[in-house]
């Protein structure tokens, strides 16, 4: 993790804000990079920062003691990671993990424990996406356990393209598969499929969306439903 460049903030809950808070925050403060790989908090280890990311994606995963772990969420320029200090808990249930290089606007757990005492806009604001985000996690369990991997792929592609704002982006095959729960040979089978439907290009580690209307068709309904929902809470 490195200190970046101040940039403009892009951040939802962050732009909510009014300007005198805003600006409070942002002094207590820092902007830094986010690193594809980075690992910026294990599970059952104190929360120390809370990151508001300005571009990225940060992935929760969940230990499954002894199988890898499983994806259960995805936090982007829409929220926060480190949510379990705003329900007052220090420690993290699930490890959070740079999936989508970019940057966030880092905060001590101190600097905001005291925030969230004193602005009633940054409850509402985390509690909107709180609330955006525990739709998204019970959405993504119901489409893991019935839904095709072809579908979950197209759906889990879709809301990284949404966060990383851009078509192309740098993903392995064994970093899906363990994002999915799933073997990597399914993962290269159902890759191969949207492939030869020139949905998307995948070579050596970075993947294109080629067709984003046709991967929004190949993909189940959750990703909509999830869309729908986090547009009018966080509008």
């Amino acid at each position: 993790m490195s200190i970046a460049t101040p940039a403009r903030i892009t951040n939802s809950v962050l732009r909510s804000l009014p300007p005198k808070e805003n600006q409070r925050m942002l002094a207590a403060s820092e902007q830094v990079r986010l690193v594809y790989g980075d690992v910026l908090c294990e599970p059952g280890m104190p929360i120390r920062h809370v990151y508001f990311p300005n571009s990225g994606v940060i992935s929760l995963l969940t230990p499954l003691g002894g199988h890898e772990s499983v994806e259960v969420g995805l936090v982007g320029r829409e929220g926060m990671a480190g949510m379990g200090l705003f329900l007052g808990s220090g420690v993290s249930p699930v490890q959070m993990l740079v999936q989508g290089s970019g940057s966030a606007t880092r905060m001590k757990a101190t600097s905001f424990r005291n925030e969230i005492k004193r602005s009633p806009a940054l409850q509402l604001g985390l509690s909107h996406y709180l609330y955006a985000f525990m739709a998204q996690v019970a959405q993504t369990a119901a489409c893991n356990r019935h839904h095709q991997l072809g579908q979950r792929l197209a759906r889990w592609l879709l809301m990284t393209q949404d966060r990383l704002q851009s078509n192309e982006f740098h993903l392995t095959q064994e970093f899906l598969a363990h994002m999915l729960g799933v073997r990597r040979v399914g993962v290269t089978r159902a890759a191969g499929l949207l492939q030869e439907k020139k949905l998307i290009s995948y070579r050596r580690g970075s993947l294109t969306v080629l067709d984003r209307k046709g991967l929004e068709r190949a993909s189940c309904r959750c990703y909509r439903d999830v869309n729908n929902l986090r547009d009018r809470m966080l509008d």
